[in-house]
């Protein structure tokens, strides 16, 4: 008896739900896919080590095709004392800091176009400008070196493998290295969105 009453139980149930009589089904509204900007593990800039390891083509690191070896490049300013960017480096645009600290030789090593100059006066390579930013950015480059600043991946744990740590110039424009803003990716979505009579909008005050 027991088996027959469960039996016709679930065959009043496989009915309802057949011919839909307990009521209509809640339409879920399309979840839109998420923009793959937010996806791309890809830095805002290449790097000079990035482009050295890709084969890339790093004309624009040889300062020598037009300069003259030996022989600072001169710099001309306006009546103001701002740096007047020559016409072949017009994609230049000079923005790091006050207007003092706008001047090529601040960081470009003036008798050695290949190299940088730190703030203390060492030559490091264009692989190695993260160098070059510690020597002014102290605190920020201390939270790189621990990881809190910048982009790194692979592995905490270095016996299981490498770690890859983005330099400065990865996201930063070194001429103009303040970093915009970016838009925040969607928060989380609920694939069951549950909504009450009673909810109401929270006030703005």
């Amino acid at each position: 008896m027991i088996l027959t009453v469960l039996c016709v139980v679930f065959l009043a149930l496989a009915s309802a739900f057949s011919m839909n009589w307990l009521g209509h089904r809640v339409s879920l509204k399309p979840i839109p896919l998420v923009d793959t900007n937010f996806l791309s593990t890809a830095t805002v800039r290449q790097a000079y080590p990035d482009l050295a390891r890709e084969g890339a083509d790093l004309s624009e690191f040889e300062c020598y095709i037009c300069h003259e070896q030996g022989k600072p490049p001169p710099l001309r300013h306006d009546a103001n004392g701002k740096l007047l960017i020559p016409s072949v480096h017009s994609d230049i645009v000079m923005g790091h800091g006050t207007w003092a600290n706008n001047n090529c030789f601040m960081c470009h090593n003036a008798t050695n176009l290949t190299t940088l100059l730190t703030r203390d006066g060492r030559e490091v390579s264009f692989s190695d400008s993260q160098l070059l930013c510690g020597s002014c950015h102290g605190p920020i480059y201390r939270d790189w070196q621990a990881g809190e600043h910048g982009r790194t991946s692979g592995y905490w744990d270095r016996s299981r493998g490498p770690i890859d740590r983005k330099i400065c110039v990865n996201c930063h424009n070194p001429h103009s290295p303040h970093f915009p803003g970016r838009q925040p990716a969607p928060g989380p979505r609920l694939l069951h969105p549950t909504t009450t009579a009673s909810a109401e909008p929270v006030s703005s005050d």
